[in-house]
């Protein structure tokens, strides 16, 4: 939710979309193409320091196809040098026809201004959709189970960028402690992995933990208690009924 003076933003971060190789994958993808469906406005974020690729006609098609207004984002422009910008604009414009097309930089901050002006001048106009302290209507346990993996991922992304998921079991209030307890399985495909993930003495895994935890008592104001484990289940990302455990979360119970 992004809100500021006479507008209010409800951004859906989607998947990206890709070919999709498991089953893992073709449900993220119909994730981000249902999105489509009920967005009021699509917002095309391309990193503009990677080459051009295939992809990118068949996202364009994609939208073109939804039949809905766009915007276009260029990210990490402080990442190529400023000669090329210009054709890569006019690339982009010249294969369709977007409300806008904004350079920014989300490590900077450089057009991010710009780009949440485009955002409110080609939204529809209407009354407030949600109460002014409403941030985000992500389930608390999905949320803490992207924080853990994002930490994760910061640590071993070279050695394991898709092989890992997390599982929330739990959450919990020790009220005698003044704690929330988090219990949390790190889900890896091979025994291999699970070293890694753990480290020489268990000394990853505590640096995820901690990590983890600094941001979790950051955002919320409260304390946590993480309850770590790794555990290897071949092939989990083709895994339908793994696959539904990951969306349903901790008690069996879709969000």
């Amino acid at each position: 939710m992004a809100r500021g003076p006479g507008h209010e933003i409800a951004l859906v971060d989607t998947p990206g979309i890709h070919r999709p190789e498991y089953r893992l994958n073709a449900a993220m993808v119909r994730d981000a193409t249902d999105a489509l469906a009920q967005a009021d406005l699509v917002l095309w974020i391309v990193d503009a320091s990677e080459k051009r690729g295939t992809g990118e006609e068949h996202i364009r098609r994609l939208i073109e196809k939804s039949g809905k207004p766009a915007i276009l984002a260029l990210n990490k422009i402080d990442r190529i040098a400023k000669p090329k910008l210009l054709p890569m604009l006019q690339e982009f414009a010249a294969g369709f026809d977007f409300r806008a097309i904004v350079p920014i930089s989300a490590r900077t901050g450089d057009g991010v201004e710009r780009l949440t002006a485009a955002l409110v001048e080609n939204l529809p106009a209407g009354e407030a959709a949600y109460p002014e302290d409403f941030l985000t209507a992500t389930p608390e346990s999905e949320w803490i189970g992207e924080l853990i993996r994002e930490k994760l991922l910061e640590r071993t992304r070279e050695e394991l960028p898709f092989a890992s998921a997390v599982v929330v079991e739990s959450v919990r209030e020790d009220d005698a402690k003044n704690l929330t307890v988090v219990t949390a399985s790190i889900v890896v495909e091979r025994e291999g992995q699970k070293g890694i993930v753990i480290g020489a003495g268990g000394t990853m895994i505590r640096e995820i933990g901690k990590a983890a935890r600094a941001e979790l008592e950051a955002e919320t104001g409260r304390k946590f208690f993480l309850e770590l484990t790794v555990k290897v289940r071949e092939r989990w990302r083709d895994d339908e009924r793994f696959l539904s455990q990951l969306v349903e979360g901790p008690g069996g119970k879709r969000p």
